[in-house]
């Protein structure tokens, strides 16, 4: 079984499209699209199982069209809608090392967020830049958060130990 720590979130299944099986996957960035894999994590009842790209077309810089091995058809395919999608860490830091375009928010994957009374937040589990509004993907337990990614709200970054530490508005959380 795989180390959820060694797994990065980048998008979630969208919808199936057409009748062989095709996915419809929406990457949190346009870096996470150009990840060279063959394949993915699907996050299902608790365990990643991993599945092996057949066809990858774009849509856009942000989403595509995916054909997995063993979803043929668009019954199984709808078995996945709203599945998140990972890939291994390893994948995220090429991308990220390699990419002159980096989003400086990439570099909190990983990290824990802490309110300003130091309370856990959840982990960093992806950044979102799919919308004009860059937002920390934070994970709690079985809860996503979003919070937007800004220096407005960062007290404090301590890289060594990979903790934020954010100060939030009111009622955000």
């Amino acid at each position: 079984m795989i180390d959820e720590k060694k797994l990065i979130k980048i998008g979630r299944i969208l919808k199936p499209r057409g009748v062989k099986g095709e996915l419809t996957v929406l990457f949190n960035n346009a870096q996470y699209a150009d990840i060279d894999t063959n394949y993915y994590f699907f996050s299902l009842d608790g365990m990643y199982v991993p599945f092996f790209v057949e066809e990858f077309m774009y849509n856009s810089d942000v989403t595509a069209r995916i054909v997995f091995k063993g979803v043929d058809s668009i019954e199984k395919a709808s078995t996945y809608s709203n599945v998140r999608l990972f890939v291994l860490d390893k994948f995220v830091q090429n991308v990220v090392e390699g990419d002159e375009h980096e989003t400086k928010w990439d570099r909190f994957i990983g990290y824990t967020a802490y309110d300003e009374d130091s309370s856990i937040i959840g982990t960093i589990e992806s950044v979102d830049s799919s919308t004009i509004n860059t937002l920390f993907v934070i994970v709690s337990g079985d809860e996503e958060i979003l919070i937007p990614a800004t220096p407005d709200f960062i007290v404090k970054d301590d890289a060594q130990q990979k903790q934020l530490y954010l100060q939030l508005p009111e009622g955000l959380l």
